[in-house]
This record gives C-alpha cells, structure tokens and sequence, in this order.
C-alpha cells in the first residue's frame, strides 16, 4: 500500500502510530535481553573454562570475573531498556552545526589519524540541547538545516524532521536507515517512514 504523501510532507507524521513501530520497539527490547543473556553466558562459561585450562587464572577467581563481566552485560540492557522507556515526545529546534578536525591515536597500529567531526545540536522547547555527533560522515549534517524543528518520539534514538517538502531522502525514525523520500516503508526494517 502506497501513501499520498503530498500534503504530509511540511507536518509531522500521523505514522509514529501504526502498530508496525510500536512492535518494532517491543522486539528491540526483547533482542536487548536476549542478546545480554547469551554474552553473560559466554562471559561465565568462556572464564570458567579458562580457569580450568589456563596458568594464569584458577577457579573460582575465574568464574567469578566471569560472572561480573556477564552481569555488566545485564546490566547494560537493562539500562538500555529503561531508558527506551523513559524518554519522552518532544519537539525541538536545530540551533547549531559545527564541523571539527579531530585527532586520535590508533593504539593498534601505534598511529595518530585525523578525523573530522559532524554534529548537529538540537535545543529542546524546554531548554536542552541534544547532540547528532557522527565522524567522516556527513549525511545527518547535510539532512538538518539551522532553523529545522524536529520532533524525538518516545522510545525511539532518532529525530524527526516538521518539513521534508525538499528532502531527497529520509531517516526511518525506527532503525536509522536512510531511505529515498518517494519509499513509503523502510527497506531494512519495514517500519513505515515518517512523512
């Protein structure tokens, strides 16, 4: 099914609620669970194992390692988790763009690279400002204009933009994949693309 999208595209999204991306944060929380239970289980077995063939580390020090590795992992989720639940709606006004060249030190092959930095600040209506930060990559930079009002939606890490009348392209709010404007649904994730 295809939308007429043609007086949709200057607003918001009456989209945010078809069922479709409500089951999509629904299974993002089970993957986050499902995924931290089998890496602490690979953390207390896989340590476990090392205390019994290795040298350096016996059991129960082992084991216990690996149950604190695995319940940081837990715990990882869990947070995940409630702050997915926490967030809230709310609309917002992109104020700043900036562009900077970066440094770092590549401790693997012992050399400095240059990188440059893109971020996009949003302020919030209420006052706080929220940072896009993405490195050698320029498309979420390019995609927000200075003066942009932009919506977050509960549950979901991404923005959507009020006005996408001259956008070519378009960020599904559910997995962040960048989609051609003319699509209706995300081709990763099938979530129906905000507009």
């Amino acid at each position: 099914m295809r939308y007429n999208n043609t007086n949709n595209l200057t607003d918001y999204s009456q989209r945010i609620d078809d069922p479709a991306i409500a089951k999509y944060i629904k299974n993002n929380n089970q993957w986050s669970i499902i995924f931290s239970i089998i890496l602490a289980f690979v953390a207390v077995v896989g340590f476990q194992i090392y205390g019994e063939t290795s040298s350096e580390m016996d059991n129960p020090e082992a084991f216990y390692i690996g149950l604190g590795i695995g319940g940081m992992f837990l715990l990882i989720a869990f947070f995940q988790i409630a702050g997915r639940k926490k967030s809230t709606t709310w609309d917002g006004t992109v104020v700043e763009k900036n562009i900077r060249k970066k440094r770092r030190h590549d401790k693997y092959q012992d050399m400095w690279e240059n990188y440059l930095l893109y971020q996009v600040t949003i302020k919030a209506d209420n006052g706080k400002k929220h940072n896009i930060t993405a490195e050698d990559d320029d498309t979420k930079y390019n995609y927000f204009k200075i003066g942009d009002r932009v919506r977050h939606h509960k549950g979901l890490n991404t923005y959507e933009k009020q006005d996408k009348s001259s956008d070519t392209i378009i960020f599904c709010n559910a997995c962040a994949t960048l989609n051609n404007i003319e699509e209706d649904y995300c081709f990763r994730c099938k979530c129906p693309l905000l507009k």
